[in-house]
């Protein structure tokens, strides 16, 4: 009698691991959207609001070069008499009007011109360091929800199983047919099953909300990762070291963003050096019934004489500067050469542990638990041996997610930290 309940028992845990994964894929009741990693890339890059705000900032940097090519504004003067007590009969017969062009001297129009061309530069540096930022968050994200996903069907799988279990026990534990502590037993380890698998799902949620709001979709939708990582890709150790630090060097907008800096700077000291030169303005003037006689016509000439302004602050601040920005890319370069040092070499160890996993060890271990079944069945191990036998399956198979999870998210952050794709080219 005893044995014929436990066949059962088995019989029905087998039915509800099968079930689990179909009642997983109907958790999420909304719209569910499939991507692949690029169709996600290609929404994030059409649509994602911070991009699209950092887009402006050019254009915003594009229009200020327009400003500083336009040429001043000539100045127009006019007065007409309104009374006189002279020999003129008529004042309103007076009338006299100035035209003045104002004139930039030491070439501070062609430095403003390529200031604001560089400052065009910073704005696409900045956007397309915004656009690496982004993009590895997106990336880290959409990875990080399919092997989550996929420790999230091992629990559903075992929580499906033991509930089910747990609801027999306690019937026959009501007969008299069992002892009390086999359904402690049984609820403990779903208690704590549940608590493990709403912590993760938690964690899948708040990850699926900031992939909604990178790539601009219905909070609504349900993101289902659609991954499928080539074997065939390069090893992180048969890229050169150097290789990367180079493509750093060359890539990294937040670097070349650095440099352009100073290279505002420094121009930006020649401009205020300029300032110091006074400008010239010139002027035409008429008078109709001038001092000198009717219809008098002068021309002039004015600029300010440079005796206590020399601009002496603004250029000692403009070197302050230029100290200041090659420190600032002195820091930077430094920062990106950590940056891949420290990538290069935690994607090697990685890299390493995940080579020395047999290719065929998650086969073998679901054949195992298979045998385990049957061992169970008929009764050669017992049930507390199969529940731990059963857990230790699912904490080999959360580790192994775990490694192939962390093992794709350090390529993605070497991709980061070169500024280059060299590794996920999916």
């Amino acid at each position: 009698m005893h044995r014929k309940l436990i066949r059962a028992l088995l019989l029905l845990q087998i039915v509800c691991i099968a079930a689990g994964t179909t009642a997983f894929a109907q958790v999420p009741a909304s719209d569910t959207l499939k991507l692949s990693v690029k169709q996600a890339e290609d929404q994030f890059i059409k649509n994602n609001l911070s991009l699209i705000i950092q887009r402006y900032n050019i254009d915003n940097a594009g229009a200020q070069v327009i400003t500083a090519r336009l040429f001043q504004n000539p100045d127009f003067s006019f007065a007409n008499g309104i009374h006189t007590t002279g020999v003129v009969p008529n004042a309103f017969s007076e009338q006299s009007f100035s035209v003045s062009q104002l004139f930039f001297t030491a070439g501070k129009r062609n430095k403003n011109i390529q200031l604001a061309k560089i400052g065009v530069e910073q704005a696409k540096y900045q956007f397309f360091d915004l656009l690496r930022t982004l993009k590895f968050t997106l990336r880290n994200d959409f990875y990080t929800i399919y092997f989550q996903r996929q420790s999230a069907k091992v629990y559903n799988e075992e929580i499906s199983s033991l509930s089910k279990t747990l609801s027999v026990f306690k019937q026959q534990y009501a007969k008299g047919n069992i002892a009390q502590k086999e359904v402690l037993r049984i609820q403990s380890q779903l208690y704590s099953l549940q608590t493990e698998y709403n912590g993760l799902l938690t964690g899948i949620d708040t990850t699926q909300s900031e992939l909604k709001l990178l790539i601009k979709a219905s909070p609504g939708t349900y993101i289902e990762p659609q991954v499928n990582l080539d074997d065939n890709e390069p090893q992180v150790a048969q890229v050169p070291y150097r290789r990367l630090l180079d493509s750093a060097y060359a890539n990294r907008y937040d670097l070349r963003y650095t440099k352009a800096a100073v290279d505002y700077s420094n121009l930006n000291l020649k401009l205020q050096k300029a300032t110091a030169v006074p400008d010239v303005s010139l002027s035409f003037n008429y008078d109709k019934l001038g001092s000198y006689g009717n219809n008098f016509m002068s021309a002039g000439l004015a600029f300010s004489l440079p005796l206590f302004n020399r601009n002496q602050g603004g250029i000692k601040q403009a070197r302050i500067a230029i100290d200041q920005s090659r420190v600032q890319l002195q820091s930077q370069q430094n920062q990106v050469e950590s940056d891949v040092a420290t990538n290069y070499q935690g994607a090697l160890r990685l890299e390493k542990l995940y080579n020395s996993f047999d290719p065929q060890f998650k086969d073998d271990f679901n054949h195992l638990i298979q045998e385990v079944f049957k061992n169970y069945q008929k009764r050669n191990i017992s049930m507390l041996e199969f529940l731990d036998f059963y857990d230790s399956y699912k904490t080999n198979t959360i580790q192994l997610n775990n490694l192939l999870l962390n093992r794709v998210i350090s390529l993605e952050q070497l991709n980061y930290a070169t500024g280059t794709p060299f590794f996920n080219q999916q």
